[in-house]
């Protein structure tokens, strides 16, 4: 052996000498604790590799509410999916895809999307042809979730892009099957009809994939955009129709105000024959008044009340004659009264009475 080495050892004190084999500085210190006192420096030691293995091998997963988990051991899909909640796992062994299974929302739109809007997936508006081939962008937003009892199902049959597999296809189908329906010019006045078939026709889609594993909670039609050369026209049809409309609106007035008219010269003309119908009768009843009158004093006239009438006018004659005794007394003949007599002292007066006569 060398000089410098038989110095060394000579030096450590932890070296045997000679032909003995050298040992490593500190060991005989460590083998101490090891074997004695050192017993909690192994608990220790125990513990933090524990700990170590705990944190870097995560034995576990938590699920939150409105999540599931998907058990996945050694490339095997559990049916049962993890319920929210702690879950001890096998680590390097197994492994849980967590899925949201509250509701979801793609919504085609030509408005600028935002980002990071949790559980929502902006889209471009869905562009189709109507029934002559001409190009349509329809908006729509479609809520939907993923069943929680049939997630392990869709993820391992469809992958963890089961929405751009399922929802999107689906979507841009129905649509192209609703509109194809209809001219660019009707699909305005049939919104209400287009939106249920749309939903309707989702539903249907949505069912026919295997397991129904998605659950479609709700289609609103949000907007159709036209082509320009349809949107002026049917622009056009609606100003004539408001034109048309409005005319239809003068000659109701119209008709109205001639009814109106018509109707006032038919109250004028019922008030003249009321009025002259009242006059008729008035005359008619004064008339009869007058006749019922006539045979009132024509019944009461008596040969008896005659002769007293006739007495008493000769009485007023005589007493006439007593004042003037060149009065003429005329009797009419059957000896009616009354009689006439003329004074024959005034000569005007007997030359009026013979004029007359």
């Amino acid at each position: 052996m060398p000089a410098d080495m038989n110095d060394y050892f000579k030096r450590n004190p932890n070296s045997n000498g000679g032909g003995n084999s050298p040992r490593m500085p500190g060991m005989g210190n460590m083998m101490k604790n090891f074997g004695g006192g050192g017993g909690k420096t192994t608990a220790i030691y125990i513990v933090i590799a524990l700990v170590l293995v705990f944190v870097l091998a995560r034995p576990f997963v938590i699920i939150n509410s409105g999540e599931v988990g998907i058990l996945v051991t050694l490339g095997k899909y559990q049916d049962q999916p993890l319920s929210p909640g702690f879950h001890l796992i096998i680590p390097f062994v197994q492994k849980v895809i967590v899925q949201d299974t509250r509701m979801r929302v793609a919504n085609y739109s030509a408005a600028e999307a935002v980002a990071d809007k949790r559980g929502i997936n902006e889209r471009p508006p869905i562009s189709v042809l109507d029934s002559r081939g001409l190009p349509v962008e329809v908006e729509i937003t479609i809520q939907y979730a993923l069943s929680a009892e049939k997630a392990p199902f869709a993820i391992a049959t469809l992958g963890l892009n089961w929405e751009d597999k399922t929802i999107s296809p689906a979507a841009r189908d129905v649509v192209r099957s609703v509109i194809g329906n209809f001219a660019a010019e009707e699909l305005p006045l049939n919104r209400n009809v287009i939106a249920t078939q749309i939903e309707q026709k989702m539903h249907d889609a949505l069912e026919k994939i295997e397991g129904q594993t998605i659950v479609l909670q709700g289609v609103q039609l949000r907007g159709i955009t036209l082509p320009t050369r349809i949107k002026d026209q049917i622009e056009q049809v609606q100003l004539a129709r408001q034109e048309a409309e409005r005319s239809r609106n003068m000659v109701e007035q119209a008709r109205q105000e001639a009814f109106r008219k018509a109707e006032e010269a038919k109250g004028l003309a019922e008030a003249m024959r009321i009025e002259a119908q009242g006059k008729a009768d008035r005359t008619r009843i004064e008339a009869e008044a007058q006749a019922k009158a006539n045979s009132l004093i024509a019944n009461s006239l008596s040969n008896n009340l005659l002769s007293l009438r006739t007495i008493e006018v000769q009485g007023k004659f005589n007493e006439a004659l007593a004042v003037n005794k060149d009065a003429k007394i005329f009797l009419t003949p059957g000896g009616a009264v009354p009689n006439i007599w003329v004074d024959t002292k005034d000569t005007q007066r007997a030359s009026a009475a013979a004029t007359s006569r």
